[in-house]
This record gives structure tokens, sequence and C-alpha cells, in this order.
């Protein structure tokens, strides 16, 4: 087995890689002792990877190295899905392709080859949220650290990179989210000062007097839909879900800063605008979250983004019959997936194909958001609109979408009934391995339910439904400073550990009981990352 290896831009560079693989090796090697699963999965399924892949684009962790990147920095995951196996180590092997070794430290890329709208090496600001959704459950969470103060700090004077503010994003609330996993709260109170000259910015540059924020489709990374376009200014349901939970994330920052002012006003933001966007977007007669159009009327259509409130949990609690739409055939339920429009809409579908097309077609960015807001309805509201059993089918879906000719695959789209990915010619290099969705934090924080707490708890809540599977394992999670273990097993004879459901720390069992019910422990104190 080899040493990690790659391709910094100067001595430094060097050392701090060497130093970051060094520490996530002896990391994975001391967790590893105690490991319920072996990483022969994640080796072989690199090496099959590999072996369907030219690799005419190489950054800093090449095909070679694939494997022990892999083995080293992400969990491992054992169920009787082959597929769902499969493609969560699939999602693995792409997101290291992504990772670019630049002067100013490592950033991700959102596409595999460069495009017109990107800045510098090929950085596409559009996509950052997901990246750390998933990129916060590796060890290595220095590739995280580069990559952020790449955006915040780059620019002129230190500020934010130039190209930042071409696209919305969520990334306080990201950044949040991630530190309950990694416990590093050091670092995100000391970009503070970042986060809150992002907000400002944005109230700067699209905020209108009612409070509420407008954006042009293509700036949510939304291309061509039915409510809007490229050069229309709406207020839609995306950028202002984004702002309130970006306004908590800050207000929860600055309060473990002592800033205690500074927190009560974003927590006052957050509320103003959340009730504001509820009550501007809600559309009563067909029960969804809407998009409000420069005209002032709301859309006659529902859109994927609608689901986008229960993501941060911004939606009202009555508002849980829109959620009857992902089940309905008329709806957003597809043959290949979760549609980005109502199929009933007689827009649907009708804007052409191959110009980023947000009318219907199969989006992952977009399921990956709407299976992330279904799995918080299902864990945090008492409702009977959508079941464990409907996050489940969705997501073995998305996991079949990952195929073209046989082999794994990820693209920008695909239709919804073929499941044939629709970016095709000279543009299907550049859609190749893209880098715009989440997979594996489904996996960790929705379908195994890992969820650490910022007061330091860890919740287990699992949404496999009771009889679907009679085993499944995930080993070896980084949180808060210690490796967390879920194992079901429903007889004791997959794993060789009891019966039931098993929350292991750092090798030693913490919690159990005999069905797929919600487990918490308190994790132990312990050293600041950062010291």
């Amino acid at each position: 087995m080899s040493t990690f290896s790659g391709r910094p831009s100067s001595v430094g560079a060097a050392l701090a890689l060497a130093a970051s693989a060094l520490a996530a090796s002896a990391a994975a090697a001391k967790e590893r002792e105690s490991a319920v699963l072996s990483t022969d999965t994640a080796y072989a399924l690199a090496e099959r990877f590999n072996a369907c892949d030219a690799e005419d684009v190489r950054n800093l962790v090449p095909n070679s190295d694939a494997g022990e990147w892999i083995a080293a920095n992400a969990p491992r995951f054992d169920c009787p899905s082959g597929r769902l196996v499969e493609t969560y180590y699939f999602r693995w092997w792409t997101f290291r392709k992504h990772i670019v070794q630049t002067p100013h430290g490592r950033v991700l890329t959102e596409f595999i080859t460069p495009v017109s709208h990107a800045g510098p090496y090929n950085t596409v600001s559009c996509a950052v949220g997901h990246h750390i959704a998933e990129g916060r459950w590796l060890r290595d969470q220095a590739l995280l650290n580069e990559y952020m103060s790449f955006w915040l700090r780059s620019g002129a004077d230190g500020g934010m990179a130039p190209h930042y503010h071409k696209f919305s994003n969520w990334n306080a609330s990201a950044l949040y989210e991630r530190a309950k996993v990694t416990g590093d709260w050091t670092w995100l109170t000391g970009r503070l000062d970042d986060l809150v000259a992002d907000y400002q910015a944005w109230e700067a540059e699209r905020q209108l007097l009612n409070g509420l924020f407008w954006q042009h489709d293509v700036k949510d990374g939304m291309e061509e839909s039915i409510s809007g376009g490229r050069r229309v200014k709406n207020v839609r349901p995306t950028i202002n879900s984004y702002m309130v939970a970006n306004a908590r994330a800050i207000s929860a920052v600055a309060r473990r800063a002592g800033r205690d002012d500074l927190a009560d006003v974003y927590s006052a933001k957050a509320d103003q605008l959340q009730e504001a966007m509820v009550e501007a977007m809600w559309d009563p007669d067909a029960q969804f979250y809407k998009v409000r159009l420069e005209s002032g009327q709301l859309s006659n259509a529902r859109e994927a983004i609608g689901y986008i409130p229960w993501v941060f949990g911004i939606a009202h609690p009555q508002h849980t019959p829109a959620w009857r739409q992902v089940t309905d055939r008329a709806g957003f339920w597809a043959p290949a997936g979760l549609t980005t429009a109502e199929r009933r809409h007689p827009e649907f579908r009708t804007h052409g194909t191959g110009t980023c097309e947000w009318d219907g077609a199969v989006w992952p960015f977009a399921t990956s958001q709407t299976l992330t807001g279904m799995a918080r309805l299902l864990r945090d509201a008492e409702q009977d609109t959508v079941t464990r059993d409907d996050y489940f089918e969705q997501l073995l879906r998305y996991a079949n979408s990952h195929q073209q000719n046989g082999a794994a695959y990820i693209g920008e789209y695909l239709d919804e009934v073929t499941g044939e990915w629709l970016i095709t010619g000279p543009k299907a290099m550049r859609s190749r391995f893209y880098n715009h969705s989440t997979f594996n934090d489904l996996i960790i924080s929705g379908l195994i339910g890992v969820l650490p707490q910022e007061d330091g708890k860890l919740r287990v809540h699992p949404l496999v439904p009771p009889n679907a599977w009679n085993w499944f394992c995930l080993d070896g999670t980084p949180c808060q400073g210690h490796d967390v273990t879920v194992v079901w097993d429903r007889d004791g004879q997959r794993y060789g550990r009891q019966a039931g459901l098993t929350l292991m720390v750092d090798g030693q069992t913490v919690a159990h009981r005999p069905d797929l019910g919600p487990l918490t422990y308190q994790l132990l104190p312990t050293t600041d990352p950062t010291e």
C-alpha cells in the first residue's frame, strides 16, 4: 500500500499536505484496531471505478491513491443493498477527484473540467454548501478549513473571493452544522466576522424594502425554470430560506463567541425573515411554498424548491400537506426520481434539453435538498404525510440513478422516466463527476441518522424502515474527536454483536436497544482539534 501522494505547488503546501495525510492515516489506523468493518470494500470498489475511468483529468489525489484516500478518510458502510454501498463509495471516489491544490490551500471544484463561469482554479461557489455537508464526515477537516478560507479570505485586503457572490449560499448554516460534527468551534468562531460580512453583502445586493430577498434563477444554480428565468428577479424560497438559516447560524456562533449583542441582532433578523417568507410564499390553495413573481403574484407551479424551508426547519408546522406531492404521480414522483417541477403542470419539460432546464427533469442537486428536508420532517414533526418508507424508496431511486452504460456515474440532470442523463455531446465531458449534490450525507445523517448536537450529545435516529433490512453498519464515523459506529443486526449473526441496534464510541458499546428507534449518548469532553 503506497503512501498518499499529491501535487502541491510549494514546499510549505507539501509539508502541510504531508502532515495532514499522516494525521489522517494515524487516526484511521488507530480506529481500525476496533473496527467492525474492514477497508476491503473501499479498495475493491476504488479499483472497479478506476478501471472504468480514463483519468483524463487528474487533480491532487490521483486514481492510484483513491482507495487509500477513502480508507483513511471516510466512514465505512455496509448494508444489504449493493447499489447503495457502491454509490456510497463512488461518491467518495468522485469527491476526492475535485480536490485541487492552490497557493491558497486546497479547494474543491464543481466541474471536473474548466467552465467559463468559474473563478480561479475552476472554483464555483454554487455548490459550497453541498461540499461542506458531505465533507464534514471526513477525517481530514483541514481540507474544508482551507477551502472556506479561500472563499472568505482570498480576496482583496483579505476579504471574500470576488466570485463568491455569483451564487446564493447557505454556507454559514452548513459550517455551523459541520462544527457539531467536528467539535471545532474555535475555527468557526474565528470566522464569525467573515460570516457577518457575507450576510451584510447579501442584504446590500438582494434585499427588498419588505425584508425579503430576490434572486435570478441562474444565481440559485437553477437556470431555466417554469416560475422564472435567467434574468427575472423573483422572491424565491431558496435564497430566503438560506438567509434565515445563515442568520440563525451566525446568532448561534456569536453566542458561543460571547458576543451576545450580535447574537440578538441576527436572531431577530432570522425571526423576522422567517415570518415574512412563510407569509409571502405559502399558497394555501396549492398547499405549497411557491416563488413570488416580480408582478407580486405567486407562481402557478409547484417546484421542488418549495421543500427547501424544511431543510432548515423554517416551514410552518401546519404546512406538512405539501409533502403529499412527493408520492403523487402527477406531482413530483417519477420512475427515475423526484422531478424539479410538478408533472401535471402544462409547462412541464417544455424548455428543451441541454441548457440546464429546471422545468421537471431530475437534478441530484434538488433531490439531495428535498431528501434532507424530508429526513428532518420525519424526525422533528408529528405528521402522517410521508413515512420512512417514502424516504427509503426515494433514496434507493436516487442511488439507482448513479449509472450510465453499466458503470457508476453522476452527472447534472436526467430524464424522469428513462433515467437517461441529459447532458450529451461536448458538455458531457464537463458533466461527468458533477460535484453539486450530497449523497453520503443522506446516508450518514439521514438513513443511519448520526446527528451530533451542539451540546455534545450524540443522537442516533435511523430512518431505515423497521422491516426493510436485517442488518447494516456505519463504522468509524468521526464525531467530536471520537469514532462512532452504528450497528443494526436483527439476530446478532451478521456482525457478532448484540442483536438489535448498537451504538459504539471508540470501540465501546455505549447504548443499545432491540429495535430501530432513537438512541442518545453524551460524548465525553475531548481536546479541541485546533489545540
